[in-house]
């Protein structure tokens, strides 16, 4: 493929851009396409930059969980099973699959698949990552997702079956997570052979990951930028673009600035407070999602006094939740009663959360033996709006005597620090990408997930966690519900979390890009975008 420089294609582009009114943000999440749909009626292409908050963790996809991680190796990877704007599943390597009997899950390949490295993916394939997952040497971040498969077994060479220790209803939904992603089975060797040598799992990975999908990596410059380019042997129908740069811009007025100059075609996320400014500029305008994430405060239940549940529900009746998602969201987003979204699975409409009530704080900060408060540190990472949220709730808890220290952390630390449980408070986020409760609430709350799977206040309750197991353990979608909502009353009771919003996500976008969507999971959707002269 015929390269060109990054300069050059800005110069073109502004050169070539002809300023348009910005248009209203699109209702249903794609970027307008005007003209034809075949080849012969648009100009394909384009080198498309993507001005991201935060550098990706890591290209292995076993070993994180990040969302900028997964919007880039989403592109270089592929899964056995894909889903919809719906989150409904649907075919991806695998053409098809069933349930055999309670616990064994069939599934066919797709044929004549070859990875980047120009290797087959097949039945082995499936099996050797799936079992790279399972393995504790490699220490995989997404374990929690898989950990209910038994065996994988190879029936031939496009059929492979997957045994559970017990009936798992949400396997297919599992399998497509992006920690469920293919790599060729020639780089996992290569990567447990680096491993005897002394290094660390995912290290030969990190550095060349080897996929399916429509993209290929090409190059990383640590803390920068991550460049994709066209992968033309795609087994499918190929990408549109030449290229995808996914560039680090950690501050959103620079974004913005990148993104209305044409150095950036896209830039994610953007903050509530700048959409007026991109709706009213020019050539650019401002797409929305709405979500299944929650916005949360985390309380590290391991640390005094946040061990008593008294002093987590007085923190959590402090806070005013309008004060947050209408003066820093600007109304962007709903209240959260507990952590899942509705349209999620298990979801329960008439769960009520603590309400806002300072009179009664006050007094269970007494009962609990705080009554003139305490001091402590609450960490964010530098995203604006999670900022902002210290800050103003900094304030609040102010009102109750609770002096509130507020440290920003950069991403990848942030992860860290959190999962090791070096934290007091925490203002984080979780997206359930599956669309499904047991990945919105098991790695977030079940004892066995403390740290970096997910669980990150630390929270051990026997109670909740037979709710978590019962309901990943049978296939009967009307007990699952039932014990779905039993789990969300007792995490009211637990107050893990300050369950703050859902908020819609926002990115800002140059109008020459087109069809563009974003799913609920926040992942940019890249294979049939193009750049119109």
């Amino acid at each position: 493929m015929k390269k060109t420089s990054l300069l050059t294609v800005f110069a073109l582009l502004l050169t070539l851009f002809l300023a348009a009114c910005a248009s209203e943000p699109n209702e249903n999440s794609t970027s307008e396409n005007e003209g034809e749909t075949t080849s012969e009626g648009r100009n394909e292409g384009g080198d498309l930059v993507i001005a991201t908050h935060a550098d990706a963790v890591s290209l292995d996809p076993h070993l994180t969980n990040d969302t900028p991680s997964a919007d880039v190796r989403i592109n270089i990877y592929e899964n056995l099973v894909t889903q919809d704007e719906n989150m409904e599943n649907q075919p991806g390597l695998a053409e098809s699959w069933e349930q055999i009997d309670d616990t064994t899950w069939e599934f066919k390949l797709r044929q004549g698949v070859t990875f980047h490295d120009g290797s087959d993916f097949n039945a082995e394939v499936v099996k050797a990552n799936l079992d790279r997952i399972l393995d504790p040497e490699v220490g995989s971040a997404v374990l929690f997702m898989y950990n209910a498969i038994k065996e994988v077994q190879v029936v031939d060479d496009y059929t492979v079956r997957i045994i559970t220790e017990f009936p798992f209803a949400p396997l297919p939904a599992h399998l497509a997570h992006p920690g469920g992603q293919m790599m060729s089975k020639e780089l996992i060797k290569e990567d447990y052979a680096a491993m005897e040598e002394g290094e660390q799992p995912g290290t030969v990975i990190n550095a060349k990951p080897n996929g399916t999908g429509p993209f290929k990596f090409e190059e990383r410059k640590h803390g920068q930028s991550i460049t994709l380019v066209n992968n033309e042997n795609y087994w499918g129908e190929p990408a549109l673009l030449d290229s995808v740069t996914f560039k680090v811009v950690p501050e959103d007025l620079t974004r913005i600035s990148e993104l209305t100059t044409g150095n950036a075609h896209i830039s994610t996320p953007l903050s509530p407070s700048d959409v007026a400014q991109v709706e009213g500029t020019d050539g650019i305008h401002v797409q929305k999602q709405e979500s299944s994430s929650i916005g949360y405060i985390g309380f590290n239940m391991d640390k005094k006094p946040f061990d008593d549940v008294r002093v987590r529900k007085a923190i959590s009746m402090a806070i005013d939740k309008e004060q947050i998602i209408n003066g820093i969201y600007d109304g962007v987003g709903i209240p959260a009663q507990g952590p899942l979204a509705p349209g999620i699975f298990g979801y329960d409409k008439d769960l009520n959360g603590l309400e806002y009530n300072v009179e009664e704080a006050k007094k269970l900060l007494a009962e609990a033996g705080y009554e003139d408060g305490f001091s402590a540190t609450i960490w964010t990472n530098d995203d604006r709006q999670r900022v902002d949220t210290a800050t103003n709730v900094q304030a609040q808890l102010a009102e109750i005597g609770i002096d509130l220290d507020v440290e920003i952390l950069e991403w990848g630390a942030m992860l860290d620090k959190t999962a090791n449980g070096e934290h007091e408070m925490m203002v984080f986020g979780w997206t359930t990408v599956t669309g499904d409760a047991d990945n919105g609430l098991y790695p977030l709350f079940h004892s066995d997930n403390v740290g970096a799977p997910g669980n990150r206040t630390f929270t051990v309750d026997k109670e909740l966690d037979q709710y978590l197991d019962g309901a990943r353990e049978t296939s009967d979608q009307a007990e699952r519900q039932e014990l779905y909502s039993k789990a969300q009353e007792r995490l009211v009771e637990l107050a893990p979390f300050v369950y703050l919003l859902h908020q819609e996500y926002l990115i800002g976008v140059r109008d020459e890009v087109k069809n563009l969507t974003q799913l609920p999971t926040q992942l940019l959707q890249l294979k049939e975008v193009y750049i119109e002269d």
